[in-house]
């Protein structure tokens, strides 16, 4: 853990939570693990005290997150999308102190399952079989087009933003990490739209691997080239559409 006091900016700028196993957080919240972390704080996997359900907080860095601007942004686009049921749901925001300094904390359900790059990597080949990318990637966009019905966007889409669940006769996936700054825009939805693209890809096994997959795929893939891609799929609902009604040769 560091902390350094920036007197000429009044502010200060903690690099580092690393919260142990057992640390209380808000008073009510014990820390099981870390689930991991990024530019703006860390997530961790927490046990609220009087229930024993599991949670997850994210503990924002107060110089990423000042006058709280940031974690409440995120707050209220969790919120707004909450009817979406790829989107982790939220719960509340907790003020912790961290030495002394005020800390946010959002508060959302766990969900337990492997990141979508794990899951992938363990598959023969390191790498999905067509009909069951395309499962992936019917429940990414009808995930997605959820979002956009709502007026918003996702906004970072990889494979290591991606829980995977379930997998049987589909896919039940969770996103995480969805960019909050900026108002939604023609550009977001066409990016969402994008990344949809270059997952299914990535799943198959990439560039490696495209020269022989079938042609329902590279239908799809459009050689990635992003013109083709929204030529064919405007919208995630297009994309959705097409996978439900397309033919296998």
């Amino acid at each position: 853990m560091r902390v350094t006091k920036l007197k000429k900016h009044r502010r200060t700028t903690i690099e580092s939570f690393n919260l142990k196993p057992g640390t209380i957080i808000a008073g009510k919240y014990e820390v099981i693990d870390t689930l991991g972390g990024g530019w703006e704080g860390e997530v961790y996997l927490i046990s609220e005290q009087t229930t024993g359900i599991e949670r997850t907080a994210k503990l924002f860095y107060p110089h990423r997150n000042e006058r709280d601007k940031a974690s409440k942004i995120y707050a209220k686009k969790l919120h707004k999308l909450r009817l979406c049921p790829i989107v982790i749901q939220y719960h509340t925001r907790e003020i912790m102190l961290f030495d002394g300094i005020e800390v946010s904390a959002l508060i959302s359900e766990f969900v337990a399952g492997d990141l979508l790059s794990d899951f992938i990597k363990r598959q023969p080949g390191k790498r999905l079989q067509p009909f069951m990318a395309m499962h992936l990637l019917h429940a990414l966009a009808k995930g997605i087009e959820c979002i956009h019905a709502q007026g918003d966007y996702h906004g970072d889409l990889h494979s290591d933003n991606v829980i995977v669940q379930r997998v049987g006769l589909g896919f039940e996936l969770k996103l995480l990490d969805m960019f909050h700054w900026g108002a939604p825009s023609a550009r977001n939805v066409q990016d969402d739209v994008l990344d949809l693209v270059r997952i299914f890809h990535e799943s198959l096994g990439g560039r490696a691997h495209y020269a022989k997959q079938p042609h329902e795929v590279k239908a799809i893939c459009c050689g990635l080239k992003p013109s083709l891609i929204l030529k064919k799929f405007k919208t995630a609902g297009k994309l959705r559409a097409f996978l439900e009604t397309m033919e296998w040769g």
